[in-house]
Parts: structure tokens; C-alpha cells; sequence
């Protein structure tokens, strides 16, 4: 069986590392798996990309300015939503006429339009699509936040202004309903949350919805000594160290205010602790932040070296993702494969990864006292060594290359069946 991955980029975003992940997992168990991309970063000979050429810039371009038009000239959530309404055609290239099976993943910012889904749907092609997001069920936006109207009918979307022009969400959920409904697809949630959400959607009615998580390679990213990590990475030895990260940490959805506020409380609750705690933050422009945290912080620019990531994984006592939306985090599975606790708010699938007081802590959406409390409660030295085991083997159960290539080889052959 052959099968085309295809995802915007091939290594940037936590989609993309999902999809090269799944790669590699199914080539390790005996499927034929290459990847599709419009921005190619590395040499990987099974990783394609479409033709260079300057007209890529110009249709992200087009898009984002449509977008901006009917947003009335603003800015705001420019990114939060897309239109889908330029890309490229891809049923003419080799990889995809070579292909058994199309497994769509993040295909926007001007990759594949509407119409360019639509004319994979139509090639006949078995297509399995995972949801990073909740970009395929909705109108326009990745993420809908409290607003539900994608169960019946998107349209006057909160996320822009709209008044200049058409309206968008209602105009691209109505093309999405006419191309969804004339073909059988398999819809794929990466946690049991974005599955739920896409069950109520008026979009996917009659489709078949799974839930597979992402996969990860137990053996690379694997519990290493933790005084060598440290030095290694430049760490202090003699502190308790969380690890908070970003590629952008000033993105208001990762919830860096509700650590900084958490630190306060430790500050403040748990002194004994706050004296010997220090502040991991990875990401562009961490040290810019020191000032907002009242403890010893220890910034680190961005790493893109994964052996680097894996160092810090083992360096530090605890992971920390305050994140006001996600659905199924790739740093958290990667913290926890390496035997180092989280702790994160009870928001999309988080919960799912995070088994509360088993593995790591969960706490109340948007409660920076909980966090704190959850930070102060997995360090303690009665529940940390018993926390570190549960982690490493949470992600061996259920989230290990071959056990996630086996369930995905059975959708494939589900798809190829609906033809």
C-alpha cells in the first residue's frame, strides 16, 4: 500500500511534526509512506514538494488580503481563520497518481484550496483527513472557541468583523457541505475532543469520525540522565526547574500570563519551593520575560535540533503548558516519553494525556492558584518518582509508533473499502 501524507509545511508546526512522525511510523511497519509539501526544509528523499515559484507567495498573499478586506481593513485574528480560496492542483503529479491512499493533514495558508480538495475527492482516491485543528468541520477558523454555530450553519463568523463584502464563513461552509457531501471520507481527531467536535458538526454528518492519536518514537525521545542533561544544556544543577515553551511566546493562546500569575502564587503560597525553583522558557524573545516572573528564569532561544528538545526534556522536573486551546500537544507527549511530569489546564485534549495526580496534574481551566498548586503538588518527593514511571509509560501504551501505524493501516483499508 502506498501512501501520500500531505501538510503545508514538512517540519514547522506541531502538524507537521505529527505528519513526518506518522511518516517515519509507517515506513518502520512496512507501508509505503511519503509526504507532500508546499515548504520543503530538509533533504528527506521521501519528502516531495510542489513546483518553487514566485506565485506561491502571491496566492498566500491573495488570500490573507480577501481575508483582510472583509475584516474591515483590520489585522485582527488574520490568521485565526482561512479561506481556502486559492492553491494548487495536485492530482497531476507523480507522487499523488502513485498513490493508494491520500491522508490529508494541514493543507492551508494558500496550499490547497476548496477546489483543489474537491478534485482529490473526485480522483476516486480513498482520502483519510486528521483534523490538527478544527479547520475541516467549521466555516473559516481553526479554532471556534465558545461559539458553536458550525453544528448547524457557520456564518457571520465572531472572529472577524465582517461588513465589507460577502460573508465568509457562510460562503466557504456551504462550498465545504457541497464537496463533503458527495463523497465518503474519513475523518481522523487526534484526541478524543476534536472527535467529539467534529461528530456535531453539520459538515461531517454521515462520515466516518475516528480518533487516532499522533505517533512518537519511543526510543529517541527516552528518559537520559538527568545531572548530564543539565550540564549539557547549561542548567543548574542544585534547583527544581519547570519548562514552559513556545515558538512564540507572546502568542496569547499559549497562556504565558497564567504561569507568570502561577509563579506569583508560589511565591507567595509556597515558599519553601519558590526559594529552590527556577523557570525553563524556550522559545523566541524568552529573555525578554525575566522581569515577569518573580523566580530565577532561565531562558533559552528556540531550538530546532530535536536532540537539543530531547536534552531539555530530561534536564528540567516538570513540563508546563498553560494553553487556553490545543488539542492533542506534541510537547507534552514528548516531555512525557522522556519521564518528566506535566501539568496543564482542563482544555481539549489535554486531559486525555495527562492522567490527573497519575502522570502529572490537571487543572482548572484558566485557574493560575490550581496551576500552582499543581506545579507544587508534582515536585513534592512522595508523588514525583511515582508521576516520572506513569509518564513514560502512559506513552508507551498508547502512543508508540507501531501500536499508532497499525490503527492507521486498518483506516486505510476502511477507506479504500467506502470507495
Amino acid at each position: 500500500m502506498r501512501v501520500l501524507i500531505i501538510n503545508t509545511s514538512e517540519r514547522t508546526g506541531g502538524a507537521a511534526i505529527a505528519a513526518n512522525r506518522l511518516m517515519d511510523a509507517l515506513q518502520k511497519n512496512g507501508i509505503k509512506a511519503k509526504m507532500l509539501v508546499r515548504d520543503k526544509e530538509t533533504d528527506k528523499l521521501t519528502v516531495a514538494s510542489i513546483p518553487s515559484s514566485w506565485t506561491l507567495t502571491v496566492k498566500f498573499l491573495w488570500e490573507r488580503f480577501i481575508i483582510w478586506i472583509n475584516n474591515r481593513l483590520s489585522k485582527r485574528n488574520l490568521f485565526m481563520v482561512d479561506i481556502a480560496n486559492t492553491g494548487t492542483d495536485i492530482t497531476q503529479m507523480f507522487e499523488f497518481k502513485q498513490a493508494d491512499v491520500i491522508h490529508l493533514h494541514w493543507i492551508n495558508q494558500g496550499f490547497l484550496s476548496l477546489k483543489d480538495i474537491d478534485l482529490i475527492l473526485k480522483s476516486g482516491k480513498p482520502v483519510v483527513i486528521t483534523m490538527h485543528d478544527m479547520w475541516y468541520f467549521t466555516g473559516i477558523c481553526h479554532h471556534a472557541g465558545k461559539c458553536n454555530r458550525y453544528k448547524f450553519k457557520c456564518e457571520s463568523c465572531p472572529l472577524i468583523y465582517g461588513g465589507i463584502g460577502m460573508d465568509l464563513a457562510k460562503k466557504v461552509f456551504r462550498q465545504k457541505r457541497h464537496i463533503y457531501r458527495r463523497r465518503k471520507i474519513v475523518f481522523v481527531g487526534c484526541s478524543q475532543w476534536m472527535t467529539s467536535l467534529c461528530l456535531q458538526s453539520r459538515l461531517t454528518r454521515g462520515q466516518t469520525i475516528l480518533n487516532i492519536p499522533n505517533p512518537i518514537d519511543v526510543k529517541l525521545f527516552t528518559p537520559m540522565d538527568v545531572k548530564a542533561s543539565r550540564e549539557l544544556c547549561k542548567l543548574p544543577t542544585d534547583k527544581y526547574l519547570i519548562l514552559f515553551c513556545s515558538r512564540r511566546i507572546t502568542d496569547y493562546y499559549k497562556g504565558f500570563q497564567y504561569l507568570a500569575d502561577a509563579c506569583k502564587v508560589i511565591k507567595e503560597k509556597y515558599p519553601d519551593i519558590a526559594d529552590r525553583l527556577g523557570v525553563v522558557v524556550l522559545g523566541e524573545d524568552s529573555d525578554k520575560i525575566k522581569t515577569l516572573i518573580p523566580l530565577d528564569v532561565y531562558p533559552v532561544d528556540y531550538m530546532s535540533n530535536q536532540q537539543a528538545v530531547i536534552s531539555l526534556y530530561n534536564a528540567v522536573d516538570l513540563f508546563v503548558t498553560p494553553s487556553l486551546q490545543e488539542n492533542l500537544p506534541n510537547t507534552i507527549m514528548e516531555s512525557m516519553a522522556c519521564g518528566t511530569p506535566c501539568v496543564g489546564f482542563n482544555i481539549g485534549g489535554i486531559p486525555e494525556m495527562i492522567d490527573h495526580m497519575q502522570n502529572g496534574y490537571v487543572a482548572q481551566y484558566r485557574d493560575a492558584e490550581d496551576f500552582a498548586k499543581g506545579i507544587q503538588w508534582c515536585l513534592a518527593p512522595e508523588n514525583y518518582s511515582m508521576l516520572c514511571a506513569n509518564a513514560r509509560q502512559k506513552v508507551l501504551d498508547s502512543y508508540s509508533e507501531e501500536h499508532i501505524a497499525h490503527r492507521y493501516t486498518e483506516v486505510y483499508e476502511m477507506a479504500r473499502q467506502l470507495q
